[in-house]
């Protein structure tokens, strides 16, 4: 009975649009990063541009949410994904004849902005689209599909970009997009036209002002999760996507080729944890309690630990790589699994109509702190010389502190849920 009222068409099409674009996008994030960093060799530049494409996704999440509320959710994709589609074979048709830096910071700033307007709507779909005890499954279903993509996107990029370059990278992506679009025109979302006064930018601002009130003002807990999910972003989940490539790529000796296969590899199992996440998410939704969350977080500030340990006190490249490997998986399982609970709580303690506008402006404060430290890692992996394990102790010491003292908030979110 669950299969039936969870898995229907719209929902299935939803998810396998999902499925091609987040696969082409992940082959693109693990390409076009990589491929500037054998070129320039600078983890400061590598950290710059890829904290600099984050600015435009966090812009754009409120006024994707706010689109989302008023226009029809499958446009915006449908419409997305062939822009993107659109954007990478321009990028194809100048990589070669113009400066590298420019070309790529200019693309990933592009294409992280048409995230920013994209996720929103997703999100915004799924409560739309499945009833509300569902829920939590939904949103499992939709992170463990799109980890998988995440798994795959890593590994098959990894060995394309090692063997033969950049350009099948390229070809593939842009097919993914456009077959992405294809498929999401079929998709039936529930869509009432909201009545409008005044001219677009005196309803977005009043849109994203009534989004962030009922944030702060009549749901607080809502800003106080999302900044210990910041948190966590900014501490272990930044530190892994700067140090992982540099580390495979720069410090560890192994030869370039071998090292973006690694890295790869290590990509394609931190996504592996990822979909064990979401799939522990799916069979323990009744279970799963807030008041529990905060051991996610100490778990995840063990999982680097561990990998400081190992950068600490082991001598062998690889001994230090299969323990980087193992725990970035259990990092991204651990905190899928707390990304889908409070992704889970935002959305049964938000009304319906606000929901993709609360949606944008929570997203906006969790992955505000990405790019923050993504420059902040980048800068201090430049110039710390061999204490790279450094940073790995600070952030976890750090993040355990947050978990120990902000379990009250969790409480406070059972009572609601189960008012």
């Amino acid at each position: 009975m669950i299969k039936l009222k969870l898995f229907k068409k719209d929902f299935m099409l939803l998810v396998l649009g999902q499925i091609i674009s987040i696969f082409g996008n992940q082959i693109l994030r693990y390409a076009l990063p990589l491929y500037l960093l054998n070129q320039a060799g600078s983890s400061v530049l590598f950290g710059t541009i890829l904290a600099s494409s984050f600015v435009p996704m966090l812009l754009l999440f409120p006024i994707g949410g706010v689109i989302a509320d008023r226009v029809n959710k499958r446009n915006i994709m449908v419409i997305l994904d062939f822009s993107t589609a659109i954007l990478i074979s321009l990028f194809y048709l100048l990589v070669g004849k113009i400066d590298i830096v420019p070309l790529m910071a200019i693309t990933m700033i592009i294409l992280y902005g048409i995230q920013g307007a994209y996720q929103p709507a997703v999100k915004a779909s799924v409560p739309v689209l499945v009833e509300s005890e569902y829920i939590m499954k939904a949103n499992s279903v939709v992170d463990m599909i799109s980890s998988l993509a995440s798994m795959v996107g890593p590994v098959i990029g990894g060995f394309l970009f090692s063997v033969l370059g950049l350009t099948p990278i390229l070809y593939a992506s842009i097919s993914c997009f456009f077959a992405a679009a294809v498929m999401e025109i079929f998709i039936h979302i529930p869509f009432k036209k909201k009545k409008t006064i005044g001219n677009i930018f005196t309803i977005g601002l009043s849109d994203i002002k009534e989004s962030f009130g009922f944030m702060f003002m009549e749901r607080p807990v809502l800003w106080k999760i999302s900044l210990i999910f910041g948190s966590s972003n900014l501490l272990l989940i930044s530190l892994i996507m700067i140090a992982l490539p540099v580390l495979i790529t720069q410090r560890l000796g192994f030869a370039l080729d071998t090292a973006n296969r690694l890295y790869g590899y290590s990509q394609g199992v931190a996504a592996t944890g990822a979909v064990l996440g979401g799939l522990l998410a799916g069979v323990l939704s009744k279970k799963l309690k807030a008041k529990t969350s905060p051991l996610l977080l100490i778990g995840c500030a063990l999982s680097i630990f561990l990998e400081g340990i190992a950068l600490h006190t082991l001598r062998t490249s690889m001994a230090i790589y299969i323990v980087l490997l193992i725990n970035s998986g259990l990092l991204l399982m651990l905190q899928t699994l707390f990304q889908i609970q409070m992704s889970t709580y935002m959305q049964l303690l938000t009304p319906k109509d606000l929901i993709g506008k609360v949606i944008s402006c929570f997203m906006c404060i969790v992955i505000g702190t990405i790019p923050l430290g993504q420059f902040i890692y980048g800068f201090v992996f430049e110039h710390i010389g061999n204490f790279t394990y450094i940073p790995f102790y600070i952030a976890a010491l750090i993040m355990i502190a947050i978990s120990i003292f902000t379990r009250r908030i969790f409480y406070e979110i059972e009572y609601l849920i189960e008012q």
